[in-house]
């Protein structure tokens, strides 16, 4: 199962089910997927347009109902996805964002009670 890193995944009841369930395995994509965000849009869509404006009677109708979404979201709005970047260049700005967080972290150095915050100096008291 392909989820989010949302926390709620991660709850001790959930981590309880899946030993329950060992046919079951998460796998979490990475923080800031932007592809995942688009397919969770596209589902709050379909939940949206398809079962909540409608009373099903059977198990068939509700199926009936989510094809006739996916057939007028295909016929209508759905665009083809065009990748623009190379694997390389999205490592790479990836990587140059870590350095950049890196780069930016409070430093405390020795057993002095000072903090480096970027060029700022700050005067930090220890208890």
């Amino acid at each position: 199962m392909i989820l989010d890193n949302s926390s709620t995944h991660k709850t001790a009841a959930v981590k309880e089910w899946l030993e329950k369930q060992p046919r079951f395995k998460l796998h979490f994509t990475p923080t800031s997927a932007s592809w995942l965000n688009a397919v969770e849009g596209w589902f709050a869509q379909l939940e949206r347009r398809a079962p909540y404006r409608d009373t099903f009677s059977s198990e068939a109708d509700l199926r009936a109902a989510i094809r006739r979404f996916i057939e007028a979201h295909n016929e209508h709005s759905a665009k083809p996805f065009q990748w623009n970047k190379t694997a390389e260049s999205i490592i790479g700005s990836v990587h140059r964002a870590k350095l950049a967080v890196i780069r930016n972290l409070p430093l405390v150095t020795g057993s002095d009670t000072q903090e480096t915050v970027g060029p700022k100096v700050i005067s930090a008291q220890r208890p």
